[in-house]
Protein backbone atom coordinates (compact mmCIF):
# COMPACT_ATOMS: atom_id res chain seq x y z
CA UNK A 1 0.00 0.00 0.00
CA UNK A 2 2.95 2.34 0.47
CA UNK A 3 3.35 5.13 3.03
CA UNK A 4 0.37 6.45 5.01
CA UNK A 5 -1.44 9.74 4.49
CA UNK A 6 -0.43 12.77 6.58
CA UNK A 7 -3.46 14.37 8.23
CA UNK A 8 -3.09 17.85 9.75
CA UNK A 9 -4.86 18.90 12.95
CA UNK A 10 -6.40 22.11 11.56
CA UNK A 11 -7.48 24.71 14.08
CA UNK A 12 -7.54 22.73 17.35
CA UNK A 13 -10.53 24.70 18.65
CA UNK A 14 -12.60 23.70 15.62
CA UNK A 15 -14.04 20.36 14.59
CA UNK A 16 -10.91 19.06 12.84
CA UNK A 17 -9.58 16.94 15.73
CA UNK A 18 -13.03 15.43 16.27
CA UNK A 19 -13.32 14.64 12.57
CA UNK A 20 -9.95 12.90 12.60
CA UNK A 21 -10.98 10.74 15.53
CA UNK A 22 -14.35 9.90 13.98
CA UNK A 23 -12.72 9.10 10.63
CA UNK A 24 -10.42 6.66 12.41
CA UNK A 25 -13.39 5.03 14.16
CA UNK A 26 -15.05 4.63 10.74
CA UNK A 27 -11.90 3.38 8.97
CA UNK A 28 -13.09 -0.19 8.42
CA UNK A 29 -16.61 0.76 7.35
CA UNK A 30 -15.17 3.02 4.64
CA UNK A 31 -12.04 0.97 3.85
CA UNK A 32 -9.81 3.96 4.53
CA UNK A 33 -6.08 3.83 3.77
CA UNK A 34 -3.73 4.24 6.76
CA UNK A 35 -3.16 7.79 7.97
CA UNK A 36 -1.54 9.56 10.89
CA UNK A 37 -2.52 12.79 12.60
CA UNK A 38 0.04 15.55 13.12
CA UNK A 39 -0.79 17.06 16.49
CA UNK A 40 -0.10 17.03 20.23
CA UNK A 41 -0.84 13.51 21.57
CA UNK A 42 -1.99 14.82 24.95
CA UNK A 43 -4.41 17.21 23.27
CA UNK A 44 -5.84 14.45 21.05
CA UNK A 45 -6.32 12.24 24.11
CA UNK A 46 -8.18 15.06 25.89
CA UNK A 47 -10.35 15.60 22.83
CA UNK A 48 -11.28 11.90 22.66
CA UNK A 49 -12.14 11.90 26.36
CA UNK A 50 -14.24 15.07 26.07
CA UNK A 51 -16.21 13.50 23.22
CA UNK A 52 -16.49 10.15 25.03
CA UNK A 53 -14.91 8.41 22.05
CA UNK A 54 -13.44 5.06 23.03
CA UNK A 55 -10.60 5.43 20.55
CA UNK A 56 -7.08 4.22 21.15
CA UNK A 57 -4.36 6.68 20.18
CA UNK A 58 -0.62 6.09 20.08
CA UNK A 59 2.27 8.50 19.71
CA UNK A 60 4.64 7.36 16.99
CA UNK A 61 6.71 8.41 13.99
CA UNK A 62 5.51 8.61 10.41
CA UNK A 63 7.62 5.56 9.52
CA UNK A 64 5.73 3.33 12.00
CA UNK A 65 2.21 4.70 11.47
CA UNK A 66 1.03 1.94 9.15
CA UNK A 67 1.85 -0.85 11.60
CA UNK A 68 0.02 1.00 14.38
CA UNK A 69 -3.04 1.98 12.34
CA UNK A 70 -4.92 -1.28 12.84
CA UNK A 71 -4.95 -0.90 16.64
CA UNK A 72 -4.73 2.85 17.31
CA UNK A 73 -4.85 6.26 15.66
CA UNK A 74 -1.18 7.13 15.09
CA UNK A 75 -0.24 10.62 16.35
CA UNK A 76 2.99 12.20 15.12
CA UNK A 77 3.98 14.80 17.69
CA UNK A 78 4.45 18.29 16.23
CA UNK A 79 6.36 19.53 19.25
CA UNK A 80 3.80 22.08 20.45
CA UNK A 81 1.53 21.82 23.46
CA UNK A 82 -1.98 22.53 22.20
CA UNK A 83 -4.73 24.06 24.35
CA UNK A 84 -7.56 23.78 21.86
CA UNK A 85 -10.60 24.90 23.84
CA UNK A 86 -13.60 23.91 21.67
CA UNK A 87 -15.28 26.89 20.06
CA UNK A 88 -12.77 29.42 21.45
CA UNK A 89 -9.90 29.78 18.97
CA UNK A 90 -6.70 31.16 20.42
CA UNK A 91 -3.85 32.78 18.44
CA UNK A 92 -1.50 31.01 20.86
CA UNK A 93 -2.36 27.76 19.07
CA UNK A 94 -1.78 29.23 15.59
CA UNK A 95 1.83 28.13 15.36
CA UNK A 96 0.90 24.51 16.00
CA UNK A 97 -1.69 24.73 13.22
CA UNK A 98 0.86 26.19 10.79
CA UNK A 99 3.58 23.72 11.75
CA UNK A 100 1.20 20.79 11.33
CA UNK A 101 0.77 21.80 7.67
CA UNK A 102 4.50 22.38 7.17
CA UNK A 103 5.36 19.02 8.72
CA UNK A 104 2.79 17.20 6.56
CA UNK A 105 4.37 18.52 3.36
CA UNK A 106 7.81 17.69 4.71
CA UNK A 107 6.68 14.11 5.36
CA UNK A 108 5.53 13.71 1.77
CA UNK A 109 8.72 15.28 0.39
CA UNK A 110 10.79 12.81 2.46
CA UNK A 111 8.70 9.82 1.35
CA UNK A 112 7.29 9.29 4.86
CA UNK A 113 3.73 9.98 3.62
CA UNK A 114 2.10 9.74 0.22
CA UNK A 115 -0.34 12.66 0.39
CA UNK A 116 -1.45 15.56 2.57
CA UNK A 117 -4.99 15.76 3.96
CA UNK A 118 -5.70 19.03 5.75
CA UNK A 119 -8.30 19.80 8.37
CA UNK A 120 -9.98 23.24 8.35
CA UNK A 121 -8.13 26.34 9.53
CA UNK A 122 -9.36 29.77 10.61
CA UNK A 123 -7.31 32.26 8.60
CA UNK A 124 -8.30 35.19 10.82
CA UNK A 125 -6.67 33.45 13.79
CA UNK A 126 -3.53 32.63 11.82
CA UNK A 127 -3.21 36.22 10.61
CA UNK A 128 -2.86 37.32 14.24
CA UNK A 129 0.18 35.06 14.47
CA UNK A 130 1.82 36.51 11.36
CA UNK A 131 0.44 34.18 8.69
CA UNK A 132 0.55 36.08 5.38
CA UNK A 133 -1.14 33.78 2.89
CA UNK A 134 -4.76 34.14 1.71
CA UNK A 135 -5.41 30.50 2.51
CA UNK A 136 -4.25 26.89 2.49
CA UNK A 137 -3.84 26.76 -1.28
CA UNK A 138 -1.35 29.60 -1.53
CA UNK A 139 0.62 28.40 1.51
CA UNK A 140 0.96 24.94 -0.01
CA UNK A 141 2.38 26.50 -3.16
CA UNK A 142 5.13 28.11 -1.08
CA UNK A 143 5.84 24.86 0.75
CA UNK A 144 6.09 23.02 -2.58
CA UNK A 145 8.74 25.52 -3.69
CA UNK A 146 10.59 25.13 -0.39
CA UNK A 147 10.77 21.33 -0.52
CA UNK A 148 10.82 20.56 -4.24
CA UNK A 149 12.38 23.65 -5.82
CA UNK A 150 10.90 25.40 -8.83
CA UNK A 151 7.76 27.50 -8.90
CA UNK A 152 4.30 26.00 -8.60
CA UNK A 153 0.92 27.55 -9.23
CA UNK A 154 -1.58 25.94 -6.88
CA UNK A 155 -5.12 25.64 -8.24
CA UNK A 156 -8.14 24.92 -6.05
CA UNK A 157 -10.63 22.36 -7.31
CA UNK A 158 -13.74 21.28 -5.41
CA UNK A 159 -14.63 17.69 -6.29
CA UNK A 160 -17.62 15.46 -5.65
CA UNK A 161 -19.14 12.51 -7.51
CA UNK A 162 -21.80 14.90 -8.84
CA UNK A 163 -19.64 17.85 -9.87
CA UNK A 164 -16.09 19.21 -9.99
CA UNK A 165 -15.45 22.96 -10.14
CA UNK A 166 -12.49 25.34 -10.25
CA UNK A 167 -12.74 29.04 -9.35
CA UNK A 168 -10.27 30.92 -11.56
CA UNK A 169 -10.08 33.87 -9.17
CA UNK A 170 -10.34 32.88 -5.53
CA UNK A 171 -10.04 34.88 -2.32
CA UNK A 172 -10.38 38.43 -3.60
CA UNK A 173 -13.20 40.99 -3.46
CA UNK A 174 -15.77 40.48 -6.19
CA UNK A 175 -15.17 43.97 -7.56
CA UNK A 176 -11.53 43.01 -8.29
CA UNK A 177 -12.32 39.79 -10.15
CA UNK A 178 -12.79 41.31 -13.64
CA UNK A 179 -9.38 43.01 -13.39
CA UNK A 180 -7.65 39.81 -12.25
CA UNK A 181 -9.35 37.64 -14.88
CA UNK A 182 -6.68 37.83 -17.58
CA UNK A 183 -6.20 35.64 -20.61
CA UNK A 184 -2.91 34.36 -19.17
CA UNK A 185 -4.55 33.41 -15.87
CA UNK A 186 -7.33 31.50 -17.62
CA UNK A 187 -4.90 29.65 -19.89
CA UNK A 188 -2.53 28.78 -17.05
CA UNK A 189 -5.40 27.55 -14.85
CA UNK A 190 -6.93 25.50 -17.66
CA UNK A 191 -3.61 23.89 -18.53
CA UNK A 192 -2.96 22.88 -14.90
CA UNK A 193 -6.47 21.49 -14.49
CA UNK A 194 -6.33 19.56 -17.74
CA UNK A 195 -2.92 18.12 -16.93
CA UNK A 196 -3.80 17.00 -13.41
CA UNK A 197 -7.11 15.47 -14.46
CA UNK A 198 -5.05 13.28 -16.77
CA UNK A 199 -2.26 12.36 -14.37
CA UNK A 200 -4.07 12.38 -11.00
CA UNK A 201 -7.61 11.40 -11.99
CA UNK A 202 -6.69 9.27 -15.02
CA UNK A 203 -9.17 10.94 -17.38
CA UNK A 204 -7.76 10.42 -20.88
CA UNK A 205 -9.32 13.51 -22.49
CA UNK A 206 -10.63 15.85 -19.77
CA UNK A 207 -13.54 18.07 -20.81
CA UNK A 208 -13.19 21.59 -19.42
CA UNK A 209 -16.29 23.83 -19.54
CA UNK A 210 -15.80 27.55 -18.86
CA UNK A 211 -18.48 29.79 -17.39
CA UNK A 212 -18.89 33.40 -18.45
CA UNK A 213 -18.34 36.26 -16.05
CA UNK A 214 -21.44 38.25 -16.91
CA UNK A 215 -25.13 37.28 -16.98
CA UNK A 216 -25.96 35.23 -20.09
CA UNK A 217 -22.19 35.04 -20.77
CA UNK A 218 -22.27 38.68 -21.82
CA UNK A 219 -25.14 38.40 -24.29
CA UNK A 220 -22.80 38.94 -27.29
CA UNK A 221 -21.30 42.00 -25.64
CA UNK A 222 -24.54 43.65 -24.58
CA UNK A 223 -23.95 42.76 -20.90
CA UNK A 224 -20.15 42.93 -20.85
CA UNK A 225 -17.21 42.22 -23.12
CA UNK A 226 -15.02 40.01 -20.90
CA UNK A 227 -16.32 36.90 -22.63
CA UNK A 228 -15.42 38.25 -26.07
CA UNK A 229 -12.14 39.94 -25.25
CA UNK A 230 -10.67 37.65 -22.57
CA UNK A 231 -12.40 34.33 -21.92
CA UNK A 232 -13.10 33.16 -25.48
CA UNK A 233 -9.54 33.91 -26.71
CA UNK A 234 -8.16 31.99 -23.71
CA UNK A 235 -10.36 29.00 -24.54
CA UNK A 236 -9.17 29.15 -28.15
CA UNK A 237 -5.55 29.09 -26.97
CA UNK A 238 -6.23 26.08 -24.75
CA UNK A 239 -7.83 24.26 -27.65
CA UNK A 240 -4.81 25.07 -29.80
CA UNK A 241 -2.72 23.34 -27.13
CA UNK A 242 -4.83 20.21 -27.49
CA UNK A 243 -6.96 20.75 -24.37
CA UNK A 244 -10.65 19.94 -24.68
CA UNK A 245 -12.00 23.32 -23.56
CA UNK A 246 -15.41 24.79 -24.36
CA UNK A 247 -17.46 27.88 -23.54
CA UNK A 248 -17.94 30.45 -22.25
CA UNK A 249 -21.40 29.34 -21.13
CA UNK A 250 -24.00 31.19 -19.04
CA UNK A 251 -23.28 30.21 -15.45
CA UNK A 252 -26.97 29.90 -14.57
CA UNK A 253 -27.50 26.97 -16.97
CA UNK A 254 -24.28 25.02 -16.44
CA UNK A 255 -25.10 23.02 -13.36
CA UNK A 256 -28.32 21.08 -13.94
CA UNK A 257 -27.96 17.33 -14.41
CA UNK A 258 -28.02 17.22 -18.22
CA UNK A 259 -25.47 20.02 -18.50
CA UNK A 260 -23.09 18.39 -16.02
CA UNK A 261 -22.98 15.24 -18.12
CA UNK A 262 -21.21 17.19 -20.89
CA UNK A 263 -18.04 18.07 -18.97
CA UNK A 264 -15.63 16.76 -16.35
CA UNK A 265 -14.96 20.07 -14.61
CA UNK A 266 -16.48 23.54 -14.69
CA UNK A 267 -14.09 26.51 -14.49
CA UNK A 268 -15.69 29.71 -13.24
CA UNK A 269 -14.35 33.28 -13.21
CA UNK A 270 -15.32 33.95 -9.59
CA UNK A 271 -15.23 32.07 -6.30
CA UNK A 272 -18.96 31.88 -5.60
CA UNK A 273 -19.92 30.98 -9.17
CA UNK A 274 -18.02 27.74 -8.62
CA UNK A 275 -18.62 26.99 -4.96
CA UNK A 276 -22.34 27.70 -4.65
CA UNK A 277 -23.42 24.88 -7.00
CA UNK A 278 -21.13 22.20 -5.57
CA UNK A 279 -22.01 23.09 -1.97
CA UNK A 280 -25.67 22.91 -2.92
CA UNK A 281 -25.34 19.55 -4.65
CA UNK A 282 -22.81 17.83 -2.39
CA UNK A 283 -22.15 19.81 0.78
CA UNK A 284 -21.34 16.76 2.92
CA UNK A 285 -19.37 14.92 0.23
CA UNK A 286 -17.39 17.74 -1.38
CA UNK A 287 -13.59 17.57 -1.27
CA UNK A 288 -11.12 20.40 -1.77
CA UNK A 289 -8.27 19.23 -4.03
CA UNK A 290 -5.17 21.30 -4.76
CA UNK A 291 -3.92 20.87 -8.32
CA UNK A 292 -0.61 22.01 -9.77
CA UNK A 293 1.58 20.76 -6.92
CA UNK A 294 4.21 17.99 -6.90
CA UNK A 295 2.19 16.20 -4.21
CA UNK A 296 -1.47 15.34 -3.62
CA UNK A 297 -3.45 17.45 -1.16
CA UNK A 298 -7.12 17.06 -0.29
CA UNK A 299 -9.29 18.62 2.39
CA UNK A 300 -12.90 18.67 3.61
CA UNK A 301 -15.02 21.25 1.82
CA UNK A 302 -16.15 23.08 4.96
CA UNK A 303 -14.79 25.31 7.69
CA UNK A 304 -13.83 25.00 11.34
CA UNK A 305 -17.44 25.10 12.62
CA UNK A 306 -16.50 26.64 15.97
CA UNK A 307 -20.20 26.83 16.85
CA UNK A 308 -20.50 23.03 17.16
CA UNK A 309 -16.94 22.16 18.24
CA UNK A 310 -16.80 19.94 21.29
CA UNK A 311 -20.47 19.00 21.14
CA UNK A 312 -19.93 15.62 19.50
CA UNK A 313 -22.18 16.32 16.52
CA UNK A 314 -19.62 17.05 13.76
CA UNK A 315 -20.17 15.05 10.58
CA UNK A 316 -16.92 13.43 9.35
CA UNK A 317 -18.27 12.58 5.88
CA UNK A 318 -16.31 15.25 3.98
CA UNK A 319 -13.04 14.34 5.72
CA UNK A 320 -13.66 10.66 5.05
CA UNK A 321 -14.23 11.48 1.38
CA UNK A 322 -11.03 13.57 1.36
CA UNK A 323 -9.04 10.65 2.81
CA UNK A 324 -10.56 8.21 0.32
CA UNK A 325 -9.85 10.53 -2.62
CA UNK A 326 -6.23 11.11 -1.54
CA UNK A 327 -5.81 7.36 -1.34
CA UNK A 328 -7.22 6.83 -4.82
CA UNK A 329 -5.14 9.66 -6.33
CA UNK A 330 -1.93 8.13 -4.97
Amino acid sequence: MGPPLALTQGDPSGIGPELALRAYVARRAHDLPPFFLLSDPAFVARTAATLALDTAIESTTAEHACEIFSRALPIVNIGYEVAGVPGSPDPADAQSTIWSIERAVECVAKGEARAVVTNPIAKSILYKAGFTHPGHTEFLGELAHRHYGGDYRAVMMLWSPELAVVPITIHIPLKDAPKRLTRDLIVETGAIVGGDLKTRFHIANPRLAFAGLNPHAGEDGALGREEIETIAPAIAELRARGINASGPFPADTMFHKAARAKYDVALCPTHDQALIPIKTLAFERGVNVTLGLPFVRTSPDHGTAFDIAGRGVADPTSLIEAIKLAGRMT
